[in-house]
């Protein structure tokens, strides 16, 4: 477990670095994005991974490491999102961005280590192909739950699968940096 402490950090340093070169960028414009807009994105990224694992060829160099840290950071945002609400204008600085993130992921990882504590970690004997198939059946409980206009029976809410995404995601990560 010590291990894969040290392992989530790493990426999610790399992931939060790029988060943070991007609101240098752009700023907070992705505080206009809906829930929906946001899923989709996401999905758009785990479609891509699953593409570029069932074929041969490649027409755009870039692999699956940037389409998983796209995934985490574009999850994190919409955890921001569900807690602070859309909004018309870009109203965040970097500075409470950057907090915001850091919450949001503290809180993830403290999930991701109550369930690595019963599950005993076997994601460690997954593969990464079978992790990109978990985010995309994610994804897909995530839009069902927002046509349903977020109301569920018995299902945990949609923050509960960004962060199962978040933390497959990373899982994925750790698999390609240690290949």
């Amino acid at each position: 477990m010590k291990d894969t402490s040290k392992q989530y950090d790493a990426v999610i340093n790399t992931c939060r670095s790029l988060f943070v070169n991007k609101m240098s960028d752009y700023g907070s414009a992705w505080r206009i994005l809906r829930l929906p807009s946001l899923t989709d994105q996401i999905f758009i990224k785990a479609q891509r991974i699953r593409s570029l694992q069932q074929n041969d060829v490649r027409k755009v160099d870039e692999g699956e490491v940037i389409e998983f840290i796209g995934i985490i950071n574009y999850c994190v945002m919409a955890l921001i999102q569900i807690e602070k609400g859309v909004v018309e204008q870009p109203d965040l600085s970097t500075e409470e961005a950057i907090k915001l993130y850091d919450e949001k992921v503290a809180l993830t990882k403290e999930l991701m280590q109550n369930k690595n504590h019963d599950y005993g970690e076997a994601w460690r004997d997954m593969r990464v192909s079978s992790l990109t198939d978990l985010i995309l059946q994610k994804l897909l409980r995530v839009k069902q739950i927002e046509d349903n206009a977020g109301k569920t029976l018995v299902s945990e809410g949609i923050d509960a699968n960004y962060q199962d995404m978040i933390n497959y995601a990373v899982f994925a990560l750790i698999h390609l940096n240690e290949e």
